[in-house]
């Protein structure tokens, strides 16, 4: 009987203390809200570089650029904000930037010296390092969607001309009229760039390389990208182009090449470039600037200081590229005159800039 009776006293004496507000510790409550809060989530896009200066580019063209990478920027913000994934906010944002003129992409894509619309485009998911490309395609209205598809939908990651476009139409893509590409401003471009080149050609100017002529050099420029995180912690890139004005041979660039033009991968940063693209193929842009911050331990924007301030001009190259990493933090760097691009945060804070002072 005293030894119930003793048990009973200090089971009750227990149970007092745990109820007993003075002893118990209070942990925060970790309401969906409080969860949602804490996962930061960021998108950052590309129009080009090149040399774009506000001289050249007049009131109402400005505005008119400003206003195209906001809403592009937007749409794949509120992909981010609501829930979505990194890969949907790549490919919706870049559509928007595809099927605008002003951008050498899709519907805006330059003219090649066959007068024609050559298109390449590639996608990357940080979370798995799947990736998927198209080169020199005709006919696509959205060449990102395609190279998801390639990612997606088949054991491949680059398929070019026409075997991209038979799998195309295997996978049920609308086939373009090529006539939906052309736009006045981008075939008298390459008009005026074709007798340029004719009549070099015709007065034995061969000595002058491509590297040192700047007529080839501003030849070069265009392509859109995106490149974003989402609220699960994955990171994803995207790149489309129309490549180089009055380009020959069915010239690839950049922007289809993994590693160069696009990469993604959790555990560093997500990367589109846009510029000199045969550079940016020799230099590995776009994973030399994950690799740096995987194997020295150095920021995304140090990373990317250093591969395009230093050592994509020791190339010859030039261009620039946006890039968000694992936290949250973005690059936006370029060393020509201008780049088109645009931010977005977590909180909804925009930033959208054209020329090298911003």
């Amino acid at each position: 009987m005293y030894k119930t009776l003793t048990l009973f006293m200090i089971i009750s004496f227990l149970v007092g203390c745990k109820n007993d507000p003075s002893t118990t510790k209070k942990e925060p409550i970790q309401t969906v809200e409080n969860i949602e809060a804490n996962k930061t989530f960021g998108i950052v896009i590309h129009g080009g570089a090149g040399t774009i200066l506000k001289e050249n580019l007049s009131d109402s063209l400005e505005t008119a650029y400003k206003t195209k990478l906001k809403e592009a920027i937007t749409i794949g913000h509120e992909i981010l904000k609501n829930g979505g994934t990194a890969m949907e906010a790549v490919t919706k944002t870049i559509n928007i930037l595809e099927d605008s003129p002003l951008f050498n992409a899709g519907k805006g894509a330059v003219f090649t010296f066959e007068e024609t619309n050559e298109l390449d485009a590639s996608i990357m998911d940080g979370a798995t390092l799947n990736a998927g490309a198209v080169a020199g395609v005709t006919r696509i209205k959205n060449p990102i969607d395609l190279a998801e598809a390639v990612m997606t939908q088949s054991e491949h990651v680059l398929l070019s001309g026409k075997g991209a476009e038979i799998f195309a139409s295997e996978k049920g893509f609308d086939m373009m009229d090529p006539s939906y590409f052309y736009t006045e401003k981008r075939f008298q471009s390459m008009k005026n760039q074709k007798e340029k080149l004719l009549q070099k050609e015709k007065n034995n100017s061969s000595a002058t390389t491509f590297a040192t002529d700047p007529y080839s050099q501003d030849s070069k420029f265009g392509t859109v990208g995106c490149v974003a995180l989402d609220k699960n912690g994955n990171l994803a890139a995207g790149t489309s182009t129309g490549g180089m004005t009055n380009k020959r041979w069915n010239r690839i660039g950049d922007a289809p090449i993994i590693g160069a033009g696009t990469y993604a991968n959790n555990a560093t940063c997500a990367v589109s470039s846009t510029g000199w693209g045969e550079f940016f193929i020799r230099g590995m842009v776009a994973h030399d600037i994950s690799a740096m911050m995987e194997y020295k331990g150095v920021s995304l924007q140090d990373a990317a200081s250093e591969v395009i301030q230093n050592k994509l001009p020791t190339l010859g190259g030039s261009g620039g590229i946006v890039a968000i990493d694992h936290n949250g933090n973005i690059a936006m760097e370029f060393n020509t005159p201008g780049m088109y691009r645009a931010h977005m945060n977590a909180e909804g804070e925009l930033i959208i800039g054209i020329y090298k002072e911003l």
